[in-house]
């Protein structure tokens, strides 16, 4: 473990990964040998592609970290094979990370592990990762034994790694990274305030279940900029207890656009405010811009804020459903509801493949409050073919709308 002594908070912590089943090499200035590097071969690690070398990586991490060198780097060699089982790496320290992973291709690796887990970092501050890259997650074997393909598979698996995952990671980044294939969930962003992600580029197939882009959870000033997303599920979404997050300037499709929620599961309390999404474009994605919540939570949505935002051929292009099931349609009505106030949809154009283009369906005993609508041109990505706006129980204001025609409840 890196230690905690108050020393050691102000360091920088340069961490070269490189990580492949074949050959790789990466052009990298920083891979320079002086008093303060620390390479994993000499703590043990072997350039075979096959043995394990979490453990050698982590004590060399460990003496970086607790160094009493002021910038002390891992040098991971350029033009090795390492096989890197699932890892957490932890803090606190000052770090940066650049370089090239990929995955066990094996689910049989997680075998007694934590399946929800291939690359962690944990009670890291200051921690960069950048790198020019690539971070594969090789998840085709999970997607075949996954349960949501595959219900009557026996054995089947609901729950798979994430690529990488950062708990508790302050003030820190991500940048210049490529994403391939992870087997569910891409990034991860958990309990973090001030974290940035920047120019990352995340490619997965439509049909690569749960393999969300970028999810946000229990975090606070998050920043997503210039990033282009192609998933099988959400490429953006934000969970419970969420605020302050800016999204600008995503291209993203496949997928099922950029979501807020799902909210209210199992009874929870939601707590998510503050929230921008701009600049973006949507392409064939399932969804544009979402928000989902269940019947049976509690607590509040509010103040969202969408708006510049391009849809080609996009199911949903806007949707609130404050009625999410499993199954859609199936839920029983309930008297509860995460309540979902001020959201504001401002400039939008495009097309829309379905016949309802603005479509927010909102709780009979938690209505959506102080909706606005303005400046919004969608029309049907079939020639000739026509859409409509459905509003349920959803207060607000409208102005300049295609398609046209009263929606809200303006009372």
């Amino acid at each position: 473990m890196c230690s905690s002594n108050s020393s050691y908070t102000m360091k920088t912590l340069a961490l070269l990964l490189i990580l492949s089943l074949t050959n790789a090499s990466i052009s990298c200035a920083r891979l320079i040998s002086n008093a303060n590097s620390f390479n994993v071969l000499d703590y043990g690690a072997t350039a075979d592609g096959i043995t394990d070398n979490s453990k050698a990586f982590l004590n060399a991490w460990n003496h970086a970290c607790s160094s009493s060198a002021r910038s002390p780097e891992l040098i991971i060699p350029p033009n090795k094979i390492f096989l890197l089982n699932p890892v957490m790496f932890s803090g606190p320290c000052n770090s940066e990370i650049s370089g090239k992973l990929v995955a066990p291709n094996s689910p049989s690796i997680w075998s007694g592990q934590d399946a929800s887990q291939w690359l962690a970092f944990k009670y890291v501050s200051g921690l960069y990762v950048d790198g020019l890259g690539t971070i594969d997650g090789q998840g085709k074997e999970w997607w075949d034994q996954s349960c949501r393909h595959h219900p009557n598979l026996q054995g089947c698996t609901k729950l798979a790694p994430t690529a990488m995952k950062f708990i508790s990671c302050n003030k820190s980044s991500i940048s210049n990274i490529n994403f391939v294939n992870s087997s569910q969930t891409h990034i991860l962003v958990r309990g973090c305030n001030d974290f940035k992600v920047d120019h990352v580029f995340i490619q997965s197939p439509g049909y690569s279940p749960n393999t969300d882009g970028i999810h946000i959870q229990s975090s606070q000033s998050v920043t997503i900029t210039n990033s282009n997303i192609s998933s099988g599920d959400d490429c953006i979404s934000i969970g419970d207890h969420s605020s302050y997050v800016n999204i600008s300037d995503i291209h993203c499709g496949p997928g099922h656009g950029i979501s807020i929620g799902s909210l209210g599961k199992s009874g929870n309390f939601a707590q998510v405010e503050n929230i921008n999404v701009r600049n973006s474009f949507f392409s064939g994605t399932t969804n544009g811009a979402r928000i989902k919540t269940w019947q049976v939570g509690t607590g509040y949505v509010r103040d969202i804020r969408f708006e510049n935002l391009e849809f080609d051929s996009v199911d949903n292009p806007i949707i609130i459903d404050q009625n999410y099931c499993d199954v859609r349609g199936t839920c029983k009505e309930m008297p509860t509801g995460v309540h979902i106030s001020n959201v504001v949809y401002e400039n939008m154009t495009g097309t829309s493949s379905t016949d309802i283009a603005i479509n927010l369906n909102c709780s009979n005993s938690v209505p959506c409050t102080d909706i606005t609508l303005q400046h919004i041109q969608l029309t049907s990505a079939t020639p000739k073919g026509k859409v409509t706006a459905y509003c349920k129980n959803a207060h607000g204001q409208q102005y300049g709308i295609e398609p046209d025609g009263p929606c809200l409840i303006t009372s």
